[in-house]
């Protein structure tokens, strides 16, 4: 008698986490995040070989946005702005997680601090079900903290820290998306869905192979592994509709940076296929993965909300990034940001249901990856409104783009516009002075402490 009263106390108390704010259903919020896509690697945007049914029918179905950057040219903390809503180099994350001696390098934390402000313990200490399936990259030493304490009910992951591990064969990141969505379809779910297609190393499915093989080598590969992305995305809409779901359902996919670049190399020491197969688009933008330019940082970002999200629409005018989105799905669900928390984003959910949007905020970027490429010397950028300056102190390189009038970043007009290089430089100093120069020793592994 007792558990039956118990368990009518907690379907009440889920029922009643079920409303947002404003009186209306907490909606579902599921976040698909691919990995190196190229913002030319789906066929609404021109791919010249990849097919992308799929989302091809997500862009029909809700908004394409073609101003969406991510805040960083790499996947670590390019994944840390849109868990905590602000810049990663805020909490001193400032390129992929590796090794112990690579973080002291560059002055940065060995894993994500799991007391920052979260978007999945937001969304959960207001009633959701939260589960995260895929890719992790959010530490990489031994003792670094395990996924839930992040504010995840469940977990599978892989790059992350062992703990409910995805193995290669066993059940794929969309598997376990699918069992959550089923276990918890009565009630609001939050979802991250982050997907290993198209990081290296590629392990392209014979079915997808056989589709592609008029395609050269490196081509069939890459539009193999596309396909099977494509394919997650399709899966996760099935199920909505069958469970009756979708139009109480916001799904955005996007991808973490710019596409990696191909080199002549096919050896690789993982099992699987290397860069060589590495041959995704940018649709024409300057730069790629680890470049601050357009190529490395403006990705796919579509967003779909049956009866909410107008539909075949492209926008072109809203800039959106990545650290929005904490801000902008606590309102989907009618929650307010916590006291004292403060966003580097802001809400963009009138651009979501079509409606005029400005932004208000500068986005920033840091870069300390290196410039041996091309492309990769900028190491800081700054866009306000329709400015963009690219800059790298140490070379004394800087760069500056009207990306109103220049979307993918061909003319640099430092020259003409001094005043402007000027301005944009000192709010770039200014935010620079606002970083921690150390990361906390939260965030440091008991092998470096000892070492400190």
């Amino acid at each position: 008698m007792k558990q039956t009263i118990k368990r009518m106390v907690w379907a009440s108390a889920m029922l009643a986490s079920a409303w947002a704010a404003d009186g209306a259903m907490q909606p579902n919020i599921i976040f698909i995040f691919a990995d190196d896509w190229g913002y030319g690697d789906f066929g609404k945007h021109g791919s010249s070989f990849c097919k992308t049914p799929n989302l091809d029918r997500m862009a029909e179905e809700g908004i394409d946005f073609a101003n969406f950057t991510v805040n960083s040219p790499v996947c670590s903390p390019s994944r840390v702005a849109v868990m905590t809503g602000q810049f990663p180099a805020r909490h001193s994350i400032h390129q992929h997680f590796q090794s112990v001696k690579a973080h002291i390098k560059r002055g940065m934390a060995d894993w994500l601090d799991p007391q920052a402000p979260m978007l999945p313990r937001m969304l959960k200490e207001a009633g959701y079900a939260t589960g995260h399936f895929g890719k992790w990259h959010l530490g990489s030493v031994a003792d670094s903290p395990t996924e839930e304490a992040y504010g995840y009910d469940r977990f599978a992951t892989f790059n992350g820290s062992g703990k409910n591990e995805i193995p290669k064969g066993g059940l794929s990141s969309v598997d376990h998306a699918e069992r959550f969505i089923r276990d918890f379809k009565d009630r609001p779910f939050f979802v991250n869905l982050w997907l290993h297609e198209v990081h290296t190393p590629h392990f392209p499915q014979e079915r997808f192979m056989e589709k592609f093989k008029h395609l050269g080598e490196a081509e069939q590969v890459y539009a193999a592994v596309i396909a099977e992305g494509d394919e997650a995305v399709g899966r996760v809409f099935k199920l909505l509709k069958e469970l009756d779901l979708d139009e109480t359902t916001l799904v955005v996919f996007s991808t973490d940076n710019g596409p990696e670049h191909s080199d002549e190399n096919k050896d690789h020491k993982e099992k699987g296929l290397g860069k060589f197969y590495s041959v995704g688009e940018t649709g024409g933008l300057k730069g790629e993965k680890r470049s601050l330019f357009s190529g490395g940082i403006r990705v796919p970002f579509l967003v779909r909300w049956p009866g909410v999200v107008p539909q075949g629409k492209t926008d072109t005018t809203s800039v959106i990034t990545a650290v929005d989105l904490l801000p902008t799905f606590l309102e989907v669900a009618g929650v307010p940001l916590p006291q004292g928390y403060r966003p580097d984003g802001q809400s963009v959910f009138a651009a979501f249901k079509g409606e005029p949007f400005a932004r208000t905020k500068p986005i920033y970027w840091e870069w300390r990856g290196g410039a041996n490429e091309e492309y990769t010397w900028p190491s800081l950028g700054v866009r306000d409104g329709k400015w963009k300056l690219l800059v790298n102190k140490q070379t004394q390189q800087a760069e500056l783009y009207d990306l109103e009038n220049d979307w993918a970043e061909q003319n640099n007009v430092a020259a003409g516009f001094p005043e402007i290089v000027e301005q944009l430089t000192a709010q770039l100093d200014r935010w620079k002075n606002e970083l921690p120069t150390e990361p906390s020793a939260r965030c440091l592994s008991k092998a470096r402490q000892k070492k400190n």
